[in-house]
């Protein structure tokens, strides 16, 4: 046997052994190296401005742990302790209420009033407010295992800041790849992906901070609510109406008429109507003018699919995953085109 055959046969094994070895860390370490990649700039600049790789990592770190696991966390903490504080008897308040609103509906409307009393038979509120409360065990479990998930996250992000350069050159050098493909390969990660990145957090911090505001100035917790709302407008379409509308059935079901009807109209007309469809594209034209060339910019929709595609597919982290893994094959779709006309000529 020739050593080179040697030598491919222990590598695969051995691959095989690292991947089994580090199995339980490799969404924290994909992550981690996708959440790196996006964040170049804010790497960049911090190292211009401590001239330190170590420090520039740390300060990146730390800044993602403050602006994006920070809100997540403190988020998931409440949740889990307003779920296990929860009083069974809202449900029966809502119900009757419910049932109030569906005894005055005009003759007009009496078929939708069939269909909900219809819907309504098989309710059962003690049965509903029991669910939750196990839930909240369930959130108060999966709140301990993000944290600990967290911890992996940020300490991989910091080591791919550290050595990311390094190691990328490593394995370029390893597998002969040439130079102009891995270098238009890196671009291509770092530009789309700071862009699906800052417009994620843009969009959340944004739109989080509007519904805040307002929940703020009906006396709730707007910090709180306006981080679910942040995080619940990732999901496309129908992001801040599972928000919203709970919120506004709540208050409903209270006697607060006029705050239900005040966060209902806010939300649709400022959020969703003059944010989200107005203000929010132009954030996001901003950010592609300063990250990446109007030639190189990938079509939006490809980007929309890829974040549905991947929070389907991998959950939370989907819409990092998703859009990167679209990416990276259209990029690598580039240099087979370029390669073939190369051969072609």
């Amino acid at each position: 046997m020739k050593k080179e055959y040697f030598t491919l046969i222990l590598l695969i094994l051995v691959s095989y052994g690292i991947y089994r070895l580090y199995e339980p860390f490799w969404m924290s370490i994909v992550v981690a190296s996708l959440l790196a990649i996006s964040t170049h700039h804010i790497q960049l600049g911090f190292f211009r401005l401590t001239r330190s790789r170590f420090w520039a990592s740390a300060l990146s770190t730390l800044m993602l742990g403050l602006l994006f696991f920070a809100p997540l966390g403190y988020f998931l903490f409440h949740l889990s302790t307003m779920m296990q504080n929860f009083d069974p008897a809202i449900m029966r308040v809502m119900e009757l209420k419910l049932r109030g609103w569906l005894s005055h509906l005009p003759p007009s409307l009496s078929h939708i009033e069939a269909k909900i009393e219809s819907s309504m038979v098989g309710f059962d509120p003690t049965a509903l407010s029991q669910h939750i409360l196990a839930y909240a065990s369930l959130i108060g479990t999966f709140t301990m295992s993000f944290f600990s998930g967290t911890l992996f996250i940020l300490i991989f992000y910091f080591i791919a800041n550290y050595y990311g350069k390094d190691i990328f050159e490593f394995f370029k050098r390893s597998a002969h790849f040439p130079q102009q493909e891995s270098t238009l390969i890196i671009f291509e990660m770092r530009s789309s992906m700071s862009v699906v990145f800052y417009s994620i957090l843009a969009t959340a911090v944004f739109e989080g901070a509007l519904f805040g505001i307002a929940v703020e100035y009906m006396g709730h917790n707007g910090l709180l609510f306006g981080i679910m709302y942040g995080f619940a407008s990732l999901i496309p379409v129908i992001g801040g109406v599972v928000m919203w509308l709970p919120f506004t059935l709540f208050e409903l079901s209270v006697g607060n008429t006029e705050d239900a009807l005040f966060i209902a109209l806010y939300t649709i007309i400022v959020i969703s109507l003059i944010a989200d469809t107005f203000i929010k594209p132009i954030i996001i034209k901003i950010i592609n003018q300063k990250l990446i060339k109007p030639q190189d910019k990938i079509n939006e929709l490809i980007i929309f699919f890829a974040i549905i595609a991947g929070l389907a597919t991998f959950g939370f982290w989907g819409m990092i995953i998703g859009p990167a893994i679209t990416i990276l094959f259209l990029t690598l779709m580039k240099i087979t085109e370029a390669q073939t006309q190369e051969q072609t000529h």
